[in-house]
């Protein structure tokens, strides 16, 4: 004994629906305006008309019901080509501001090594890196030689790329030993006292 599984007008079903797939691919061409969109679209329609032929009432305009699924179809089909903006397109990059956390931790280990440096070197070092004076400009305004300016200068950059690319923090001795004999210079070329 075999069981049914059709329903009495599955038949009908079949054949009206295989009547109107010309008018299907037509209607559908007519949306895509491309044949392989077209063909994949009433693919697509069948498909859905076959999974839900049975929320189809008979009796009702087949043909209508199914443009209706070829329709919301493809307007489904548009929704999931939908264009998208990249995430790191343009107007995102305009849209955020670049960390600024690394500046800071840069700038003050900058400042911590700036620090260590002698007052001596670090006034010289301002006065010609971001005041832009020339050496015998400086000489005359601190009161020094412009052999002395360059040395200080010399001896605080060399000191503060130390101390940023190596982190040491503590001077060599010979800086120190450089530092005692700057002042000792700075002392014996000094102007005389007035008396």
């Amino acid at each position: 004994m075999t069981i049914e599984t059709s329903t009495p007008n599955e038949g009908d079903f079949h054949e009206q629906l295989t009547a109107i797939l010309p008018r299907l691919r037509i209607y559908a061409l007519s949306l895509t305006r491309n044949r392989d969109s077209a063909d994949d679209l009433v693919h697509d329609t069948v498909i859905k008309a076959l999974a839900g032929r049975n929320s189809f009432q008979p009796g009702t305009n087949l043909a209508a019901w199914l443009f209706r699924i070829q329709r919301n179809e493809f307007i489904s089909g548009l929704r999931r080509l939908r264009p998208t903006v990249p995430v790191d397109s343009a107007i995102a990059e305009t849209l955020s501001h670049p960390p600024h956390q690394e500046s800071g931790l840069i700038m003050r280990e900058f400042l911590g090594a700036f620090s260590k440096l002698a007052s001596t070197q670090r006034e010289a070092l301002l006065l010609a890196v971001v005041e832009g004076l020339p050496y015998e400009v400086i000489a005359s305004h601190t009161g020094v030689s412009v052999g002395t300016v360059k040395s200080r200068i010399s001896r605080a950059r060399d000191l503060l790329e130390r101390l940023l690319v190596e982190g040491d923090s503590r001077p060599h001795p010979t800086e120190l030993v450089e530092l005692d004999q700057d002042a000792d210079y700075d002392t014996a070329h000094s102007a005389p006292a007035s008396t």
